[in-house]
């Protein structure tokens, strides 16, 4: 799905919610800033895999969408945190269910191939 989808005012529900997520890291990122603000280096830490640049857009992305605040200590060295905001909470909040689905289905795979 394109950046420009998650403008796109002229589509269902399901698929403006999808553009504001799509990508592979933004699920986890949500998912680890509902526990609390964090910072940049931390979150690198807990995603094995995601680059500086990547995790600098994704932030970026979901601030522009509203789903993150991004404050900027003004000490030296610069301290940034990221925290979710209430319409980033509402959105984690909405996915809980979507993430139960997706937790039953893996265990339904693991059943099907311990049957095989």
């Amino acid at each position: 799905m394109t950046r420009s989808r998650a403008q796109d005012t002229n589509v269902c529900g399901v698929t403006a919610a999808i553009a504001v997520i799509d990508g592979k890291w933004k699920t986890a990122l949500l998912w680890l800033l509902e526990t609390g603000p964090r910072r940049p280096g931390e979150l690198r830490r807990l995603l094995p895999g995601l680059s500086e640049k990547v995790l600098t857009q994704a932030l970026r992305e979901m601030e522009a969408d509203g789903l993150v605040h991004r404050e900027v200590h003004n000490v030296l060295p610069l301290k940034t945190v990221y925290s979710l905001t209430p319409f980033g909470q509402d959105l984690s909040e909405a996915l809980a269910p979507l993430s139960d689905w997706g937790h039953r289905r893996l265990e339904r795979l693991t059943e099907a191939q311990s049957a095989s």
